[in-house]
């Protein structure tokens, strides 16, 4: 056998993105929430999950690690600034912009334990 090499290691951390990801996603639902989108892209960057609850639109970037805080700490500044700018062009396409709240949280998920939701974490 041998040596993993860098494409290999990249497929595997995808594939563990998008498994984060529904495991998020369905979490949410749990919660009450209506997905709206998954992975949304934009020229200015991509959005893990669009949930919405009444007029409340949660932007939530999803993060697999050991610790809450890990997943926290793993979106810095430079990440909040592209997830904002995307959630910008997302909400400009909308035809009821004016009555909905945006709020971004991030989601950890976490081996063995139930996600951690950080409401409003930036």
């Amino acid at each position: 056998m041998g040596a993993e090499g860098p494409s290999s290691r990249r497929r595997k951390a995808e594939r563990r993105g998008h498994v984060a990801e529904y495991w998020a996603a369905f979490y949410l639902l749990l919660k009450g929430y209506c997905i709206l989108a998954i992975r949304y892209r934009t020229r200015l960057g991509e959005i893990d999950l669009i949930a919405r609850k009444k007029d409340l639109i949660a932007v939530i970037e999803v993060k697999a690690r050991p610790s809450g805080m890990g997943a926290v700490d793993a979106v810095g500044v430079q990440s909040q600034q592209r997830i904002r700018a995307a959630a910008d062009l997302w909400l400009a396409r909308r035809k009821d912009a004016e009555r909905l709240s945006l709020r971004f949280d991030i989601i950890a998920i976490m081996p063995r334990r139930l996600p951690q939701h950080f409401i409003d974490a930036f």
